[in-house]
């Protein structure tokens, strides 16, 4: 069976199981060449998401034109501020905002090349201190203090659930995270990836992160 089969067979199976809702499927390629995120564009789909910011770069740098210009790209790993100009402009979406520092070097380099960064931001709503993220407590603070920085734009809010299994548990979580992103009328959602994204698209999710389940041989 061929890489690209393979891609498009998955997502197959995706599609059909995620049964026509409304959900970005972003393709999380950052432990695959550039040659898997043309295959993944071949095979339709447009999102994609990297977590090592010069790697990337290097990655979206050896594809064709239009996949570079069509694409959508994700930044989804985690930001320090010494890296936060790589990644402004060559990333659509910043997923992983979550401090105030961190979006105000974000707001500077945005602002240095003339555009608006989208960003969202990242919430540990479980609480794990393996993870990055905003406390739910403190989001209120973050989302006011990042609302007045020009070349910023908050779309909406992203977290990393636990790797547990226990339905209930993650339902609840992704449950908060819907109303979290209702409470603050935001657009975008990003939660679930291969192991839990049913789950988190019963619970609200617009952008689910997919890595393994497409690239993976079933």
């Amino acid at each position: 069976m061929s890489a690209l089969s393979t891609v498009s067979e998955n997502l197959n199976r995706i599609l059909k199981s995620i049964d026509g809702r409304n959900v970005r499927i972003v393709a999380v390629t950052k432990y695959y060449d550039y040659t898997k995120i043309a295959e993944a564009y071949n095979a339709g789909l447009r999102d994609f998401g990297e977590s090592r910011a010069l790697e990337a770069i290097e990655k979206i740098n050896k594809l064709d034109d239009e996949i570079k210009t069509k694409a959508t790209y994700h930044f989804i790993g985690h930001l320090q501020t010494n890296k936060v100009k790589h990644v402004v402009g060559y990333f659509d979406y910043i997923h992983s905002v979550d401090s105030l520092k961190v979006a105000k070097e974000i707001a500077r380099c945005a602002a240095q090349k003339g555009i608006v960064q989208k960003i969202l931001i990242q919430v540990n709503n479980a609480d794990e201190e393996s993870k990055f993220g905003v406390a739910p407590s403190q989001l209120d603070n973050l989302i006011q203090g990042i609302s007045k920085l020009d070349s910023v734009k908050i779309e909406g809010l992203m977290n990393i659930a636990p790797f547990i299994n226990n339905e209930s548990e993650l339902r609840r979580l992704f449950s908060q995270m819907r109303e979290l992103k209702e409470k603050y009328h935001l657009r975008e959602l990003s939660m679930g990836m291969s192991n839990d994204y049913k789950i988190a698209l019963d619970e609200g999710a617009t952008m689910i992160r997919l890595g393994r389940i497409l690239f993976e041989n079933s």
